[in-house]
């Protein structure tokens, strides 16, 4: 069986994500898809194992297989964890359902590591495109401020809400280069800030339910090997 077939036929849950999924879209934004496909058991019984990724079939489209999604939800992976919380859902099976009902077992306070760390990196990049052409990618900047929204939220409240709409104006005025570098940047600093402060009182667990989701994994193992 190939990689795309894997998509093709063994997608349990599909969603779309990126500005369309964040309440950020233009005319001029791509449709980025997402899914989560479900290896048949007996693929695993070889000395060749199914793929952990697979891009494909259509542009934009990028599926992972359900275990390799599951540990990178656990570690807190923010794409990841936004994924499972699209409004946009594609294809749900019932695979797909329960794994999108384990949705609160994939938080926990490592997510204040894992956003903030990315954040870092993502700025860190913009701050050498104002080293060397003057300006950031405006682009790029917006959803940095979008993740770091998300990151504060979450960390308040303790549920993950990816729709940035009640601050699409803002940021899309970030996107259009319509506010200057260091007043976008003092907005980054401000909400990196907030997510340090939110920390301590999170009413999220110190970690995920990794035997929840353990149990979730072997009992649909188990189920696609009959």
């Amino acid at each position: 069986m190939d990689d795309l077939t894997l998509v093709r036929e063994h997608t349990i849950y599909a969603c779309v994500m990126g500005s369309r999924a964040f309440g950020l879209a233009t005319e001029a934004s791509d449709t980025d898809r997402r899914g989560v496909f479900l290896a048949p058991t007996p693929l695993f019984w070889r000395f060749e194992k199914p793929p952990t990724h697979v891009e494909g079939p259509r542009e934009e489209e990028f599926s992972w297989e359900l275990e390799r999604f599951c540990e990178l939800a656990l570690r807190a992976n923010p794409n990841i964890l936004e994924c499972l919380h699209s409004p946009l859902v594609d294809l749900l099976t019932p695979a797909g359902e329960e794994l999108l009902a384990l949705r609160g077992a994939f938080l926990s306070r490592r997510a204040h590591t894992t956003f903030t760390r990315y954040a870092r990196s993502q700025h860190g990049k913009l701050l050498a495109d104002v080293r060397l052409h003057g300006g950031p990618r405006w682009k790029h900047a917006m959803h940095l401020l979008r993740l770091l929204l998300s990151c504060r939220d979450l960390l308040r409240t303790g549920r993950l809400t990816i729709d940035a709409g009640p601050y699409r104006e803002e940021l899309l005025a970030v996107r259009r280069g319509e506010r200057s570098w260091a007043r976008t940047e003092a907005w980054m600093a401000r909400l990196t800030e907030e997510s340090d402060a939110a920390l301590a009182g999170s009413p999220l667990p110190e970690e995920p339910d990794r035997a929840r989701v353990e149990d979730y994994l072997h009992r649909t193992r188990l189920a696609s090997a009959r």
